[in-house]
């Protein structure tokens, strides 16, 4: 099963589509790692990118994906082929880059390990899609074009679907997702660091729980 498997199943397919907001998690402390998935779980958030901005991001991923089995856990913040054999082997099912880099997408390939890497020109979009990517992460979003950007990228790129990241919130992400090339959208409103910091995991479950409901009619790009 792909990434996109989750927000896009077939007909035949058994499984629910995937809440469609991937929260951006920076943990300062991996012992917050499984309360935090699992009231993300708890809200019907079950895909979570973990950052590797801070040194506890590997073993976040390691506790969630031992301790989580109902979230679907990835690296975000993949920057090198090094950084995709890490994040794999502590048990992410995804990986995240901010940018298209060849060397990351052949070590992700090798491994088996899906990956949304990021774009915000036609010229980057091109080449992921040589190497057989079409869920691409948009970023950052709101400075590369928001959704005028995404709507002229779908004309030439029928067949991409983005997840756009940066500067998406509570506020404009049901726009995102009104287009039909949108299947998910990243932000970091969802994990609060406040909320980390006091253990408050009732509230990031009724976070979750709002971003779950997220499901706009969607609209020609």
């Amino acid at each position: 099963m792909t990434l996109l498997d989750l927000f896009e199943p077939s007909p035949a397919s058994p499984i629910e589509p995937a809440a469609p907001v991937i929260p951006v998690i920076v943990l300062e402390d991996a012992r917050h790692a499984v309360p935090l998935a699992h009231a993300c779980v708890a809200g019907g958030v079950r895909v979570l990118e973990v950052t590797l901005r801070t040194p506890a991001g590997l073993e976040a991923i390691r506790r969630i994906a031992a301790e989580v089995p109902d979230a679907w856990v990835g690296a975000g913040t993949v920057t090198s082929a090094a950084d995709v054999g890490r994040v794999a082997a502590v048990g992410a099912r995804f990986a995240v880059s901010p940018g298209f880099d060849r060397s990351v997408a052949a070590a992700a390939r090798d491994l088996g390990l899906p990956l949304m890497p990021g774009v915000m020109t036609p010229s980057e979009a091109m080449a992921a899609m040589a190497v057989d990517l079409t869920l691409l992460k948009f970023f950052p979003a709101a400075a590369a074009g928001g959704l005028p950007m995404l709507k002229a990228l779908s004309g030439p790129f029928p067949g991409l679907r983005f997840c756009p990241t940066g500067g998406v919130d509570a506020r404009n992400a049901a726009e995102y997702l009104a287009l039909d090339n949108v299947v998910a959208v990243g932000g970091s409103w969802l994990t609060p660091p406040a909320a980390i910091a006091r253990e408050d995991w009732a509230a990031i479950t009724t976070l979750a729980r709002a971003a779950a409901s997220l499901r706009a009619a969607r609209v020609p790009a």
